[in-house]
This record gives structure tokens, sequence and C-alpha cells, in this order.
């Protein structure tokens, strides 16, 4: 069987293909304190647990992004509420940006 040999710009993921993602299981009062904190530091959860343990954080810029999950009914939901074609996933991105966008404004404003 033939090596396959991996380009030079992947070698610096070695590390991160061994890493393995650990789930805590801990009462709400913990994941609000670490949550809480995480926000007050500009960091993501993953690396306030990090910060806590006293591990090394990835000091590289993170491009700030919210995700969700969404499902095909979700799309058929939305589309229906812009007036888009359900396929159009790209402009109901945008659409869900701009209410994001907008919420966060109204929420500025409390």
């Amino acid at each position: 069987m033939p090596t396959t040999r991996k380009p030079a710009r992947w070698s610096g993921s070695d590390e991160a293909l061994r890493a393995v993602q650990v789930a805590f299981d801990v009462e709400l009062v913990v994941m609000d304190a670490i949550r809480t904190e995480a926000f007050r530091n500009n960091l993501s959860t993953s690396d306030q647990i990090r910060q806590v343990l006293d591990l090394s954080v990835s000091t590289r810029p993170k491009r700030p992004r919210l995700t969700v999950s969404l499902t095909a009914h979700d799309y058929v939901l939305l589309a229906q509420r812009y007036g888009l074609d359900e396929a159009d996933r790209l402009m109901i991105k945008e659409r869900v940006t701009q209410d994001l966008i907008r919420f966060a404004s109204l929420s500025k404003q409390r």
C-alpha cells in the first residue's frame, strides 16, 4: 500500500488532530461562571477553561462568529419569513445576519 504524503502546509495540524474534545457535566452555576468570565475576557468558553487550568491559549486572532444548527425545515421557515427561495441559503444567511445585527442594536439601547 503506497504511503500518502501530506502537504507541508498541514504539518502544523498534527497536534490538533491528536487533540480530544472533552465535555464536562457540571452544574448550571459553573457553566454560567465560565461563560460570563469568557465573555468578559473576550474568549471562547474553551479558551476560558484552558485559562482556568493554566493551559496555553492560542494567541492567534480568531474570526468572531456565532453558530447555530439549522435543519432543512428551519430553512423552509426562514425562507417563508423573508420571502425567499428555501434553496437560496446564502441570502437566507444574509437576512439572518441582518436580524442578529438589528437585535444587537436594540439590545444595546435597553
